[in-house]
């Protein structure tokens, strides 16, 4: 029998348009959009669906915006038998950075509520952590590693740049100073990279300089109520499955600054036995990275609304 695993897409996935279809198509999705929209004292609808997509794109818009759409597909799929079916045979949830709040909300960790202001105010302090001082995010293919590591060692000479995010095999975002990170970028494919791609964000996620915003959000999270989840949430920061709330909050603390380990995390999720992934929210990111690690699974990603009507 498949072992199915729920996986919520994180920031990159946002994309002018999104939602609007589902919303137009099943008023489940539409009441999400108008209650985040109170929550949040502003049209999240309206960026979502219409743009501009510079203000889509801000770290504190396209944050909650993600969260927003995933939720929406999941209560749609809620609203129907067929639906329900296919969200019950989760029984492990994962989230990449942000979806990892997600991937909490869907496994009854914490209200989708909450996670919604928790992501809003967690975008707010990364954008005011990136205003201090220039930095980046570069993704490096095509090096392993610890061949990564070693190659740009030497850029730390101009400053912090780090491995942030281990995408999959051969795939991973660097973060820092923003000299450190070019320098850095230069010294990989020098090494034998094949591709160096600067990244468009706001700056350096997943980095020790993102220290002012973890400070922050620790307070935020503190005194947001968490429960035992339904399901294990795999968490970004040791690709380990947990369910303890308190663990789950720090959890979510420590990811601000610390690596995200997803591919380690696909890589155990496929030990464990999980055969069948299915991918909540914008575009198929998720999915595609899957391949690298679970050449044989079924990956699903239902986002649209036609993906939506294929289940149901």
């Amino acid at each position: 029998m498949a072992k199915t695993a729920l996986l919520f897409p994180g920031q990159g996935a946002q994309h002018v348009g999104m939602g609007k279809d589902l919303c137009e198509a099943y008023p489940q999705a539409r009441a999400v959009f108008d209650k985040a929209d109170e929550l949040l004292g502003f049209s999240l609808s309206q960026v979502c669906f219409e743009g501009p997509e510079a203000e889509l794109n801000r770290t504190d818009v396209s944050q909650p915006a993600i969260l927003v759409h995933s939720w929406a597909v999941v209560e749609v799929l809620k609203s129907t038998e067929a639906g329900r079916s296919l969200l019950e045979r989760g029984t492990v949830a994962a989230g990449l950075s942000l979806g990892e709040y997600s991937a909490l909300a869907a496994a009854g960790a914490l209200s989708w509520e909450d996670a919604c202001k928790l992501v809003r105010a967690r975008g707010r302090y990364m954008q005011q952590a990136c205003d201090l001082k220039p930095s980046t995010m570069a993704s490096i293919v095509g090096l392993d590693d610890e061949k990564l590591e070693a190659a740009i060692a030497p850029a730390r000479d101009r400053g912090i740049v780090v491995l942030a995010n281990f995408n999959a095999p051969g795939q991973v975002a660097i973060s820092g100073d923003t000299a450190a990170v070019e320098e850095a970028m230069r010294l990989a494919k020098a090494a034998g990279a094949k591709l160096t791609v600067p990244l468009a964000v706001a700056g350096a996620f997943h980095s020790p300089l993102m220290e002012p915003a973890r400070e922050r959000l620790a307070a935020e999270i503190e005194t947001t109520q968490f429960a035992s989840p339904q399901i294990g949430v795999v968490a970004n920061v040791d690709a380990v499955e947990h369910r303890n709330p308190a663990k789950l909050k720090d959890n979510l603390v420590q990811q601000l600054t610390a690596p995200v380990l997803w591919a380690k995390s696909m890589a155990a999720l496929v030990e464990q036995g999980f055969d069948e992934f299915i991918e909540l929210g914008p575009g198929t990111v998720l999915a595609g990275l899957l391949k690298r690690v679970a050449k044989t699974a079924t990956r699903t990603s239902i986002g649209k609304a036609t993906e939506v009507a294929a289940i149901l």
